[in-house]
């Protein structure tokens, strides 16, 4: 039996929940004004006096944009650590680059909630395929795996045929990792003859599930459920058997504002999600991730009885991810700068065969396709193409990142 601390505690009293982290929320406040930045952002503030959510409202809000520059300015985690780097077990960093210290407790991001609700068991075997080069993913996943009680294969990304080759081997029931990136394992598998009929379930999390691909991946014999995930916190939300919606996870406070402010929207508005976590390292205190969400009404069916949310419904500025990357219009800026022989840039994002495809659209001559191509993998760490357009001809409506992929 999984430790029953995975599953019980979501269905009790949401009214008990919502006491249970109000204290805690109170405790971390109090540990996060130790830190130097939480300090001057809550200065004068006393903890105690936090009282509920329409308390916790009246803080300010940190932004996910804001913290590559402030970690710059002060390194190596912007003076937002409570504990010291180098008591951390990892130290990671994500696209942006905004840089990560491993959570020390054990499921520390809360992913074995999600990875159980997904029919996850201790004994599984789990290929997982997130990446283990310096980003934070693939440790979230094995860090819940591992207080599951679940054995992992490290597949990370790429090696696409040494991959299979360890699931052939191990034949595990469980998979994590990218949607496209399970696709992409069991089309090479089809064409390479190599058996990885052993994967029956999967947790996936970084790109979006299209309806489509998830029809696709259940018509291959692979049931399908995603989470919502970042590095700063881990799971903040995460399907179950009830196809309605994600269930917002127990170690986070979940809001759901107007963007561009702090307000909380009435339930079932579309806003921006603010999370709060109870980290004793790293807390987050009303971090302003800028996706975009609403909370449903009611409890799940599959009794769970925390709030759920609609899933990930866009972004509220123009930042996006591709192929589990995040692409921010400041990475745009940048290839202008170092092709300045450019006009307007336009970064569109599609989908083709249930894959991302990232184009720059660029008012320049098509000998720089080589070059640009190039540039474009080495400042975005994702791939993309190219297509040039006349001068003056793409919008000039302030937009540089266009994402047109379609979801349902």
């Amino acid at each position: 039996m999984a430790p029953a601390h995975y599953d019980e505690l979501e269905t009790r009293d949401p009214r008990e929940r919502e006491r249970a982290q109000l204290a805690r929320l109170v405790e971390s406040l109090a540990r996060a004004k130790t830190a130097p930045a939480w300090a001057r952002r809550l200065d004068g503030l006393d903890p105690k006096s936090v009282v509920g959510r329409a308390g916790l409202a009246k803080l300010p809000l940190l932004r996910k944009t804001e913290l590559p520059a402030l970690q710059k300015a002060d390194p190596p985690f912007g003076g937002f650590n409570v504990t010291p780097p180098g008591r951390a077990r990892r130290l990671m960093m994500s696209p942006g680059p905004i840089f990560e210290p491993e959570r020390e407790a054990e499921d520390g991001y809360g992913t074995a909630r999600a990875l159980f609700a997904c029919g996850f068991r201790p004994g599984d075997i789990v290929h997982n395929a997130f990446s283990y080069h310096l980003t934070p993913g693939a440790f979230i996943f094995e860090s819940g795996l591992h207080a599951l009680g679940c054995a992992t294969i490290p597949g990370g990304i790429g090696n696409t045929e040494q991959q299979l080759d360890a699931i052939a081997h191990f034949k595990p029931p469980g998979y994590a990792g990218t949607p496209d990136f399970l696709k992409a394992l069991l089309d090479a598998a089809g064409k390479s003859g190599k058996d990885a009929s052993s994967l029956k379930r999967a947790l996936v999390s970084g790109a979006a599930l299209p309806a489509s691909l998830r029809q696709e991946l259940g018509a291959r014999g692979v049931d399908v459920l995603q989470c919502y995930a970042i590095a700063e916190v881990g799971v903040i939300a995460y399907e179950t058997a009830a196809p309605d919606g994600m269930v917002v996870n127990e170690h986070v406070i979940v809001e759901i504002v107007r963007p561009g402010t702090g307000d909380p929207v009435p339930e079932g508005d579309v806003g921006e999600v603010v999370v709060t976590s109870f980290d004793p390292d790293y807390p987050m205190i009303r971090l302003a991730t800028g996706d975009l969400s609403a909370v449903l009404a009611g409890r799940s069916p599959c009794g769970r009885t925390n709030m759920r949310i609609k899933g990930w419904m866009g972004r509220a500025d123009q930042t996006t991810k591709v192929k589990g990357m995040f692409v921010h219009p400041g990475q745009v800026a940048e290839i202008g700068r170092l092709h300045r022989e450019l006009g307007r840039l336009r970064l569109v994002v599609t989908r083709a065969g249930e894959q991302d495809v990232m184009t720059l659209m660029a008012e320049s001559a098509p000998a720089l396709a080589q070059a640009l191509e190039a540039t474009i993998r080495t400042v975005c760490k994702v791939g993309g193409k190219v297509e040039f357009a006349k001068p003056g001809s793409l919008p000039n409506d302030g937009k540089v990142i266009d994402d047109v992929r379609k979801y349902t």
